[in-house]
């Protein structure tokens, strides 16, 4: 079969952030004696029209609106569609108002047996993955991605899952409660296909999935000097000897989601341990002592926050000079306990609002408990215009005293001018257009 395989955009612009899709890598590598070819909406104009048998479509939530249309034109066209992805794993039977066929869950094995069914005319409506399957046949084609305009960083995936339930998330409900990790030889094998030159950023929702599992990764990465990147748990900082580790291998950045600094907010979100290695000061001081950067990330709209706790994240975030942050609004995802919560109280705004024609990207979701909607949306926007603004960029980066590289620099300074502009490019955006 001629098969088109496409990563929606929030709308029908092009945006400067993007990265790799590692999905589509993983369903081209799966699709032997298929034809394929692979649109990035985010960074290329996808076609009015595509000569395909099958497209297939990896939706999210924010995105979904417009996977639809793009679905919707090319199912006139007389072509197959399939979607997978959070967005469809949620809400199968949404999606399959638009689709011939969603996949629930992880492609590997079941994206084979619907290629096999499509090409033999029989389709099923739902293919289950399987959360229990191991990763050992992990494989990938980065082939796709050549010629694209994504930032300057290579991605690579070490496990899948998380060992941490919060209530705003819905990994546990995709990827089932246990975390899987690749074999290590495995990734070291990949690890040295990559460009040494960019920045490596490992995908993981959680790389510090246990000390043994983290472990024999910085073992097999620290011999090949390179420069990277992870998501991680706040709670690796209470191991010194650990951090010491995760320096001499190369980690260069972290993300990490300090979330709120309100402990009742903390205690709603299932995220009380966030304070078990000490302050969200203290954290950011030995992380920075030792020349690895912070991307911290913080939620606003729990029933504690207030625009004075807005105010409050900004100025923690200036005041330990985090290289990069983002100050979202809580956005109730389906498949989350935060979703249901929200809807069950009836504080839903709409509760599709993911579908809603007027809904604009940054605009109010729900009600929350201890501030009005508006405040909610506005008060985030203006904490990221704070921190973006030009002189606290340049305040943080040429001010700072931590041990960074020209290289550490040079990628921080690029991070904050890329978030600037996408900050502004997507505010109040209505998706879909």
């Amino acid at each position: 079969m001629k098969i088109a395989l496409i990563r929606p955009n929030l709308g029908d612009y092009r945006a400067a952030d993007a990265m790799p899709p590692l999905a589509m890598g993983i369903l081209a590598a799966r699709a032997a004696g298929h034809d394929v070819v692979f649109y990035d909406d985010r960074v290329e104009a996808v076609p009015a029209e595509i000569d395909a048998d099958l497209v297939a479509l990896s939706v999210e939530t924010f995105t979904a609106r417009r996977a639809y249309q793009l679905a919707g034109r090319f199912r006139s066209q007389g072509s197959l569609i399939v979607m997978g992805g959070y967005h469809p794993t949620f809400l199968p039977d949404e999606a399959l108002e638009h689709a011939d066929a969603v996949v629930v869950g992880d492609a590997e094995g079941v994206w084979e047996q619907l290629l096999s069914d499509a090409a033999n005319g029989g389709l099923q409506r739902i293919y289950s993955g399987n959360h229990q399957a191991q990763l050992s046949d992990y494989r990938i084609d980065r082939s796709i991605f050549a010629g694209k305009s994504y930032a300057p960083i290579e991605l690579i995936q070490y496990g899948r899952g998380c060992r941490f339930v919060c209530d705003f998330c819905s990994i546990h409900r995709f990827y089932g409660s246990q975390v899987r990790i690749r074999p290590a030889d495995q990734v070291q094998q990949e690890l040295a296909t990559l460009n040494r030159r960019r920045l490596l950023f490992f995908v993981d929702d959680n790389l510090f999935s246990s000390e043994a599992d983290l472990g024999a990764l910085l073992t097999i990465i620290k011999p090949l000097k390179l420069r990277w990147a992870c998501q991680i748990s706040i709670d690796v900082a209470r191991n010194p000897a650990l951090l010491d580790r995760l320096a001499e291998a190369g980690c260069r950045f972290v993300l990490i989601g300090f979330e709120s600094l309100e402990e009742k907010n903390l205690l709603q979100m299932g995220k009380r341990w966030n304070h078990v290695a000490g302050s969200y000061t203290q954290v950011v001081r030995e992380l920075h002592r030792r020349g690895i950067g912070v991307y911290g990330t913080f939620v606003f709209g729990y029933d504690h926050d207030t625009p004075d706790t807005i105010r409050r994240s900004v100025d923690f975030a200036l005041e330990t000079r985090l290289e990069i942050a983002n100050f979202n609004p809580l956005t109730p995802m389906p498949g989350s306990m935060l979703y249901n919560r929200l809807r069950d109280e009836q504080r839903l705004l709409a509760p599709q609002w993911w579908l809603e024609p007027e809904y604009r990207y940054g605009a109010p979701i729900f009600v929350p408990g201890a501030m009005s909607a508006e405040q909610l949306a506005e008060g985030c926007f203006e904490a990221k215009q704070q921190f973006y603004a030009w002189s606290s960029i340049a305040h943080r980066i040429l001010g700072s005293d931590r041990r960074f590289s020209l290289f550490g620099t040079a990628m921080t300074t690029l991070a904050n001018l890329v978030s600037r502009r996408e900050v502004y490019r997507k505010q109040g955006r209505l998706l879909g257009a």
